[in-house]
């Protein structure tokens, strides 16, 4: 089954376009685990167990792993996310952006190492630095199109000269996912939440390729202006968040509170749908 047949899926069966970022902090634990890098695996599965039936997708972050020395733990989650959440697709957000047979061992490294099924990449290198993983049949890459962060404007909302106009930066990235660079179908963006005129204009250049949207809870972005901006019958949106659902809660309920802050935002986002 390909990344778009488990995302479909996993978006009809759970009824969600919501996408819970698992980016673990052990200072912000509850008590029992708190400050302690190795329960990593131990609060990561916990939050996957609450949150699994309301997910269209889970998307680890690596370095919250790697800074800790902790890729062992992230093996082992992937391994319990094919185990307890079969019909939910994994994202690993590794921002990678290499050329050549670098490019090639970070692809390895996301889909045969940790078994993800899409991968998140920046696209600055050129096609080249994103074919390797399309070599890999039915896993999905989503290139950085239109950030969250502030400093995005300092290379995405700049003109380019073009035959085709002066587009900016990033809608020259989101015709490419579309059209060209997007050989098999593999493709999506990642566009912020906190940009939503943005999101509605990445959507009408690209109006078919999944887009996953960060931004949501602690970040600031609006859940339901990010779902009237992006949505679309034959376009997937996947809307992250992370943190607001990872700590609802620094007790011993903190799986529970995670559970009532993701079904809060899945309902959210469903009720924003177009005729919904």
């Amino acid at each position: 089954m390909t990344f778009l047949d488990m995302l479909r899926n996993a978006a009809t069966q759970n009824n969600s376009m919501l996408c819970v970022g698992l980016d673990p902090e052990p200072t912000r634990f509850p008590a029992t685990m708190q400050g302690n890098p190795r329960k990593i695996y131990d609060f990561c599965a916990a939050i996957v167990d609450a949150t699994a039936d309301l997910v269209c997708a889970f998307k680890p972050q690596i370095a919250y792993f790697a800074a800790h020395g902790a890729e062992d733990q992230l093996e082992r989650l992937m391994q319990h996310l094919r185990a307890n959440a079969p019909h939910v697709p994994v994202i690993l957000d590794a921002k990678r952006g290499d050329i050549g047979s670098t490019a090639e061992q970070y692809a390895k490294e996301a889909f045969e190492r940790y078994g993800a099924d899409a991968v998140t990449l920046s696209p600055f290198m050129g096609f080249d630095s994103v074919e390797p993983y399309l070599q890999y049949p039915g896993k999905g890459a989503f290139l950085l199109c239109r950030t969250s962060n502030p400093g995005g404007d300092d290379l995405q909302n700049q003109r380019l000269a073009s035959v085709d106009g002066q587009p900016l930066l990033y809608e020259h990235l989101a015709r490419l996912a579309q059209g060209p660079w997007n050989k098999n179908g593999q493709l999506g963006l990642v566009v912020g939440a906190t940009y939503p005129a943005e999101i509605e204009r990445v959507r009408a250049l690209a109006p078919t390729v999944p887009l996953l949207i960060p931004g949501v809870g602690a970040q600031g972005g609006d859940a339901a202006a990010t779902v009237r901006a992006g949505w679309r019958a034959n376009g997937p949106i996947i809307v992250n968040s992370s943190r607001a659902i990872l700590y609802a809660s620094g007790g011993a309920d903190f799986a529970d509170a995670a559970r009532r802050e993701a079904q809060k935002t899945r309902d959210l986002l469903q009720a924003a749908r177009p005729g919904a």
